[in-house]
């Protein structure tokens, strides 16, 4: 059973569409779904996130209305976007797979690419001390990324 955060991601999500921006007002969204507005706001924040593809705009007053921008870019474009994100440094599990998320839904990687690429970067695949672990994985997902750019300017 999905819980109200699943719930909450797939209605904006399914609202959102082909639409590159949707407005909506916190407190009527809690309504909606009878839960605290903060709820609202932790989805907004866990799942909505530049790593995959979205800005939030929020407006102070008025309601709470926010609006949710999908940033639409070309394949290299989000991949070099993605390489200069400062990901050189240490990168957890769950922010790569919220990158690898965004490039399987531009098209650049398919669903089964990001699941073969998650697979080699858990925390059980990386067997290093727990302080490396972050580390090894962004040097793992920085190259792969570095390919995908590579075979896009070949083709």
């Amino acid at each position: 059973m999905a819980n109200i955060s699943d719930i909450i991601e797939r209605f904006l999500l399914d609202t959102l569409g082909d639409n590159e921006t949707l407005n909506i007002s916190r407190n009527e969204l809690a309504n909606y779904f009878a839960c605290a507005p903060s709820q609202i706001n932790y989805v907004l924040s866990t799942r909505f996130t530049p790593d995959r593809g979205y800005v939030i705009e929020s407006r102070r007053g008025g309601g709470g209305y926010i609006t949710v921008v999908k940033v639409s870019k070309s394949g290299n474009e989000t991949i070099e976007e993605i390489l200069n994100s400062p990901i050189s440094d240490g990168i957890s599990y769950n922010r790569a797979a919220q990158i690898l998320e965004r490039l399987t839904d531009s098209g650049i990687i398919t669903a089964r690419e990001a699941r073969l690429i998650e697979s080699g970067i858990t925390d059980r695949a990386l067997i290093a001390p727990t302080v490396a672990k972050d580390g090894l994985r962004a040097g793992i997902l920085k190259s792969v990324i570095c390919q995908l750019l590579k075979d896009g300017a070949d083709a």
